[in-house]
């Protein structure tokens, strides 16, 4: 899956083929403004725009601003309130107030950082963009701001001057075992902004009928997540039943910071997991990683319902960290 924005990457395009460009961004709202923190919307100067500060709302005042930033090569700071009708026709309840900072790329923002943003952000690697407003400040920052990153939650900082912007890689979801909850969770996950990616060696199960356009990949599950790679930004779900293939991916998974580890079966077949896991020599601390049985206990009947479980389970555990 693609990113669900571009804005970085298509102001840096623009403006390395000689189009001066504008990234602006959401830096607070009040209210029920219709864009949350941190959404983005790079402009041209020809009036060409990428992305959305407000739904629709405000987008034609910003892009005259942004023109005159380009003239005067100077940051902005916009203010503007939407009304409740406004809102009404992006779907929202009422209106709000949103701030927007605009950044005229080369100058304000230096070609050099927005180059490794945009390169941190194709490593996926999570980083976040760090300004202060008063000074000008700008830097980038790959270490800090932990349950920001987990929260996906730009915002300023304390002293109400240094804004962070969060550039976290899209979320994955690596499901084993190409079955029947599969086939519901793949859909559910893709909707809450997820990159699925189904591995399952077996042609009968991984087959194009039963996940028409979706990824497949039809290895053995650990040579799979060797080759996908695993970070903190993708979660793991084992839904095969077979010692045989969920064993070997969740030994490589266990070696992984993987946000997420679930694995189906009962209580029993869950007790047999464990006593397998140390016995090939995992410590408490990383079984306990293991989601099992996997998803929340909401009474789930039917595949649908437990797909439902794994993804509130992920996003508890994506969100509180537990």
């Amino acid at each position: 899956m693609d990113r669900f924005d571009n804005i970085p990457e298509t102001a840096l395009a623009w403006h390395r083929a000689g189009e001066a460009a504008v990234v602006a961004t959401v830096i607070q709202t009040w209210g029920s403004a219709p864009r949350r923190v941190g959404s983005q919307m790079g402009i041209n100067r020809a009036g060409d725009l990428v992305g959305s500060v407000s739904g629709g709302c405000v987008e034609g005042a910003v892009v005259i601003e942004a023109q005159e930033a380009l003239q005067m090569q100077q940051p902005r700071v916009l203010e503007y309130g939407v009304s409740d009708g406004d809102a009404f026709a992006v779907g929202l309840a009422c209106g709000g107030t949103i701030r927007i900072l605009l950044e005229p790329v080369g100058t304000v923002l230096p070609e050099a950082r927005l180059a490794d943003l945009v390169a941190a952000r194709q490593a996926r690697q999570a980083v976040a963009y760090v300004v202060n407003i008063k000074t000008g400040a700008r830097r980038l920052d790959c270490d800090g701001h932990r349950v920001r990153f987990r929260m996906d939650q730009s915002g300023f900082e304390e002293d109400q001057q240094t804004f962070v912007a969060v550039h976290n890689p899209p979320l994955r979801l690596i499901i084993v075992g190409a079955v029947h909850i599969a086939q519901a969770l793949v859909p559910m996950a893709r909707l809450a902004g997820y990159d699925p990616i189904v591995v399952d060696p077996r042609d009968s199960f991984a087959s194009e009928a039963r996940f028409p356009g979706e990824t497949m990949l039809k290895d053995w599950p650990d040579d799979a997540l060797q080759s996908l790679g695993l970070d903190p930004r993708t979660a793991l779900v084992l839904l095969t039943h077979d010692p045989k293939l969920d064993d070997p991916a969740l030994t490589f998974a266990l070696m992984s910071d993987v946000f997420y580890i679930g694995a189906l079966g009962s209580k029993r077949t869950h007790s047999s997991r464990i006593e397998r896991l140390k016995a090939a020599g995992f410590s408490k601390a990383q079984i306990d990683r293991v989601h099992g049985p996997i998803g929340l206990d909401i009474g789930a009947a039917g595949p649908a319902e437990i797909a439902v479980s794994v993804m509130a389970e992920m996003t508890r555990v994506l969100r509180l960290g537990a």
